[in-house]
């Protein structure tokens, strides 16, 4: 249905240690980096996310050998955009000059494949022969800085990918949920003088425990359940790109699969959760390194609020 013709990503130029953080949380890097494999992250300052996903969009498109009025079709995953509304994709889609159709998709950490799976569905139809997907948040302007439990675990970042044409994708498969209890984001209200329901912050709540054990779980099946469509074998696959939660699910998750921890590319160690920016940000990094070779087999998996989850297959 379609295959990546290019990848591409963008960081804030602020990074924050876990030595940073301990200055003003009760904290320290080990008991970050043992419990989560995080060291580092990029912090938004004084940077947008249009900022960031106008980056990563432009090399997108540049490394791509296209324009943005070549495009049929742009897809932005994302928690919160800089607006309510219009959509974050609208406001790119204004940025990069395009003139396409333009609209964001959430589901939170999946959000990504969510998104490629809508792209499938135009490709399918013959709807478009060139999509830009994007995904991106500012992840640290949504956290409760006196919460050590949660604020640690996040960064901010973007990527991109432009589709074209193809049959590259092999697999795909979603899923959700409804579970607002285990992780969720209160939305910011107005002031009606009618509302009579209480205030709450919009800050990220996480059950922690809740979402480990959700997520080893999901990922070793949805990882198990698009192999089997695909027809091929889990450990014929070369290279496995998780959601970057947090390193011990990565690693559980590659126990229980019998994968090498070789095969499973990460880069929470300086990025940290980055949300649905994740995957496409270590998918550009190992992309721009030589990492994949043409045929290669990939397979994408993630999980997220909702509670969601995704995974595809993907011959490169």
């Amino acid at each position: 249905m379609f295959k990546i013709l290019s990848t591409a990503s963008a960081l804030p130029k602020c990074r924050k240690t876990n030595d940073d953080l301990s200055t003003f949380l009760d904290t320290s890097d080990e008991w970050i980096s043992q419990r989560t494999g995080i060291r580092e992250r990029a912090v938004c300052t004084d940077e947008t996310l249009t900022d960031l996903l106008t980056q990563a969009a432009s090399q997108a498109l540049e490394r791509a050998g296209i324009t943005a009025q070549e495009l049929d079709l742009i897809l932005c995953a994302t928690i919160r955009g800089d607006y309510i509304t219009p959509s974050q994709a609208c406001v790119i889609q204004k940025e990069i000059g395009a003139s396409c159709p333009a609209m964001d998709i959430s589901a939170a950490c999946t959000g990504f494949i969510y998104a490629l799976d809508v792209a499938a569905g135009y490709f399918a139809r013959k709807k478009v022969k060139k999509v830009l997907v994007l995904a991106g948040d500012c992840m640290t302007r949504m956290m409760d800085w006196s919460d050590r439990s949660t604020c640690v675990l996040f960064g901010d970042g973007a990527g991109a990918v432009v589709l074209g044409e193809g049959e590259n994708l092999m697999a795909i498969q979603l899923t959700a949920n409804g579970n607002v209890d285990v992780l969720n984001i209160p939305h910011v209200g107005g002031d009606s003088p009618f509302d009579k329901l209480p205030k709450k912050q919009s800050y990220l709540s996480m059950n922690g425990k809740e979402v480990y054990k959700f997520a080893v779980s999901s990922m070793y099946r949805d990882v198990q359940t698009v192999c089997d469509e695909a027809g091929v074998k889990v450990e014929d696959v070369d290279w496995i790109v998780p959601h970057q939660a947090n390193l011990r699910i990565i690693e559980a998750a590659a126990h229980k699969l019998k994968v090498s921890g070789e095969k499973c590319l990460t880069g929470i160690e300086n990025l940290g959760n980055t949300s649905a920016a994740s995957i496409p940000i270590v998918l550009d990094r190992a992309n721009t390194e030589g990492k994949f070779k043409a045929g290669d087999l990939l397979v994408l998996t993630a999980f997220g609020a909702g509670l969601t989850t995704g995974a595809c297959v993907l011959r490169w």
